[in-house]
């Protein structure tokens, strides 16, 4: 994720127009991590038997986001989706691994109608708790067996955001929002929880198939479909179409996305034969013309930098939503609210490597994620024959570059509250930890550095600490000192 300007709190517009329905993120947070947790009397959790799964994976940032006592390995989505009424019918088949015998397991889901939810075939009982949707099977669930949960929900999907502070200062819009021709989908951080119940928290990654049905406009016209990885099925049925998307790789829940409207496609593939799909709205078209060969092009350069590609399709999304004042690395395909400049293009597509294959363990890593895609944003212009990384990196200590507001405000690795998770020491100071390793470390051990994290842990999660070892282990030096300064130090450090 980055705001296309300067890194800062993220503004919501006023709730007016499309953007309607919008609740305040902060309350759904207090929601989840106020969910009841652990075991509750009568479910067996005091004993040797089976057990509820926690309410959360504990992680101090969102200590209720995501659920315990389950892995899932697949989500298959069916949608159906009215864009006059925003009105959402969903069927989830969830099928995920138990990692301890389980009485009772929650999923993420803020809102929505649920009707009925079945384990293995049977109908389950089911509760809510706020942003929590408590399942008990008819029978446990025995740890090690792969059990299928299918849940249909409808109803009209939430906007999150609006948490109104001082002088006007909001957080931004996310979750399910309605555009000027349709809707989109974006996560990050919790966002995702508002259309399709699920285990929302980065380190439990999936596989998808996502598939959306939509009535055509008043027109007649049919409205396209976009979503992660590869486009595998279409169908017109004359009043409806239908979009069948699949993701093979594992993915990180913030990161799976829709998008529905009016776009013009281009369809293309990089000179290795990787498939490029940019869906662009019209109003965008004119500035975003070179975005199919920007995407091509870049995907090139960060597959030299940074290792292989490490999905199977890329592209992008270019929206007509102004309103929407940052960019999101929805995986395989980021999207963009306005024809993005080319910083911010390659910002979210480094993701692809930084975020999307190697997602942060805990949020409080995000660091690793926004970092290294600032980092790329330098090694671009550098590489292109702007200022080098050093003049960067002065410009940032210094002042100067208008994007180093506020990075000293606390130490990267060390968000203080989920509310700073995304602002300026994660992404400016972030990139200067890199930098600093780079420095450190002379160019051949860093780039082997890079490639090795991210052949190491490809469509996996990592933390800080397997970063740290990582370098200290390739470069065979001990960098205690310059990462309690750079990465945990809550002062300003001296610049050599």
């Amino acid at each position: 994720m980055k705001p296309p300007a300067v890194k800062s709190r993220r503004s919501r517009p006023a709730a007016s127009g499309p953007l309607r329905g919008w609740v305040p993120a902060t309350a759904l947070l207090l929601a989840v991590t106020t969910s009841c947790t652990g075991s509750a009397p009568g479910d067996g959790g005091a004993g040797g038997g089976p057990r509820p799964g926690a309410a959360g994976v504990g992680d101090r940032l969102f200590p209720g986001l995501g659920n315990g006592g389950y892995d899932v390995a697949h989500y298959g989505l069916t949608l159906d989706y009215v864009p006059e009424t925003n009105r959402l019918k969903g069927t989830a088949v969830i099928t995920a691994r138990a990692t301890q015998d389980l009485s009772r397991f929650d999923l993420d889901l803020s809102g929505l109608r649920v009707r009925t939810v079945t384990v293995r075939g049977d109908e389950a009982r089911i509760r809510r708790s706020a942003g929590e949707l408590l399942v008990t099977p008819v029978r446990a669930v025995g740890k090690g067996e792969t059990f299928e949960t299918v849940v249909t929900y409808d109803g009209t999907p939430r906007t999150l955001g609006g948490d109104e502070g001082d002088e006007g200062d909001e957080d931004g819009l996310e979750g399910w929002i309605e555009t000027d021709d349709g809707a989109t989908a974006l996560g990050e951080p919790t966002g995702s929880m508002t259309w399709f119940p699920g285990n929302h928290h980065p380190s439990d990654k999936a596989t998808y198939d996502i598939t959306v049905t939509v009535p055509k406009d008043a027109d007649g016209e049919p409205y396209d479909v976009v979503s992660n990885g590869t486009l595998v099925a279409q169908r017109d049925d004359g009043e409806t179409v239908t979009r069948h998307w699949r993701t093979e790789e594992p993915m990180a829940g913030y990161v799976a996305h829709v998008s529905i409207g009016h776009f013009d496609v281009d369809e293309s593939s990089t000179d290795d034969g990787l498939p490029v799909y940019v869906a662009v709205d019209p109003a965008e078209s004119a500035q975003a013309g070179d975005v199919a060969a920007q995407v091509a092009e870049i995907v090139g350069w960060g597959g030299e930098r940074f290792g292989p590609y490490p999905f199977s399709s890329a592209g992008a999304v270019v929206d007509h939503l102004p309103e929407l004042d940052y960019a999101l690395e929805t995986q395989t395909r980021p999207y963009f609210g306005e024809a993005p400049d080319e910083a911010l293009l390659v910002h979210e597509l480094a993701h692809q490597w930084f975020g999307n294959s190697v997602t942060p363990r805990r949020w409080k890593d995000m660091w690793l994620s926004e970092g290294l895609a600032t980092y790329a944003e330098w090694l671009w212009e550098e590489d292109r024959g702007g200022r080098g990384a050093d003049e960067i990196f002065d410009d940032f200590y210094d002042g100067t570059d208008p994007e180093s507001e506020g990075i000293w405000a606390f130490p990267p690795a060390d968000p203080p509250s989920a509310a700073l998770v995304s602002d300026p020491p994660v992404y400016g100071r972030g990139a200067m930890v890199v930098h600093k390793v780079r420095e450190a470390v002379g160019d051949e051990t860093f780039f082997r550095i890079l490639r090795t994290w991210t052949r190491r842990h490809r469509y996996g999660n990592a933390d800080t600490r397997q970063f740290v070892a990582l370098c200290e282990a390739t470069s065979g030096k001990d960098l205690t000192g310059l990462f309690d300064a750079w990465l945990y130090g809550g002062r300003k450090p001296s610049r050599r």
